[in-house]
């Protein structure tokens, strides 16, 4: 167990691979623990000649969590539609200067970052602001910020609420997770036994459906990161699924337009997941950008 001590909170980190190979930073997503990028799919950038860097965001897993900051999503959203400041206890870019920190904590000057789902919104993020520290972005499944693309099924939505909900028993809070996953999983390659057991070690390990608030407030409090994307000079490749239903795939097009000479790659019949059956092509992305870097 690693962690350090980042802008004060604790991160949670994994360093996987060779200390002199060039690094990967990998960003989770929204209320996802690291391990959502499994050993195995590390091990496919590892074996390439890349050293690895998984970490909790603040707010899940083993990282700090806010306790008593405010958790209240239905008010910042509310908000948020009424044009009104919302009130958040930090926001994506203090997420993305958490991730600087830590590059910081391991003498890392400038690696190769890509993130899922609100891990892409924090990955672009570090290139906006922090460019110096980013060699190449692989952007998954994400969008940009602006209130017309990317956006949700309101079924899926409405899953996502309420598996905020706090549920009282442990079996309860796996089952949710696995409707959850279901929901927004891609069909054709849903394992529901490998899901039940990486949602039970997942619960069992941290958790925080309050923190998953305070990210989705953060999402819903830092806005369009548009000008910023258009602004960027790096390699870039934008990967989406086109079974999307939480964040639809106008938003990895949106981004890939954006972002001068990036590269936008549809994941056919993949929905808002991380299945195996695509980690090829998600690996060949992270490599074909950090390649077109060199």
């Amino acid at each position: 167990m690693a962690t350090t001590r980042v802008n004060d909170i604790d991160v949670y980190f994994d360093d996987l691979g060779a200390a002199g190979d060039p690094a990967v930073l990998l960003v989770s997503g929204l209320g996802a623990h690291c391990l959502v990028y499994d050993d195995e799919f590390c091990d496919l950038l590892v074996r390439t000649g890349h050293r690895v860097v998984r970490f909790d965001n603040r707010d899940v897993g083993l990282s700090t969590h806010l306790d008593g900051a405010s958790a209240d999503a239905l008010a910042a959203v509310l908000a948020a539609a009424s044009g009104e400041p919302v009130p958040a206890a930090y926001t994506l870019s203090d997420m993305a200067a958490d991730a600087v920190g830590l590059l910081d904590a391991l003498d890392l000057e400038a690696v190769h970052v890509a993130g899922a789902s609100m891990g892409g919104m924090i990955a672009q993020l570090i290139a906006i602001e922090h460019p110096e520290r980013v060699l190449s972005l692989t952007s998954i499944m994400s969008t940009t910020g602006e209130p017309d693309v990317g956006t949700p099924d309101p079924e899926v939505l409405g899953a996502l609420m309420s598996i905020m909900t706090p549920q009282t028993t442990r079996q309860a809070r796996i089952d949710n997770g696995v409707e959850l996953a279901r929901i927004i999983g891609t069909p054709e390659v849903f394992d529901e036994p490998r899901v039940r057991e990486r949602t039970a070690w997942f619960v069992d390990r941290a958790y925080d459906p309050d923190g998953t608030a305070r990210q989705l407030i953060a999402i819903t409090a830092s806005g369009s990161r548009a000008d910023g994307l258009a602004e960027l000079d790096l390699p870039t490749v934008v990967l989406h699924g086109d079974r999307d239903r939480l964040v639809g795939i106008s938003g990895g097009r949106r981004t890939a337009e954006l972002v001068p000479g990036a590269e936008f790659r549809t994941l056919e019949g993949m929905a808002h997941d991380l299945p195996p059956a695509y980690w090829d092509r998600m690996v060949a992305g992270v490599l074909d950008s950090a390649a077109a870097r060199r």
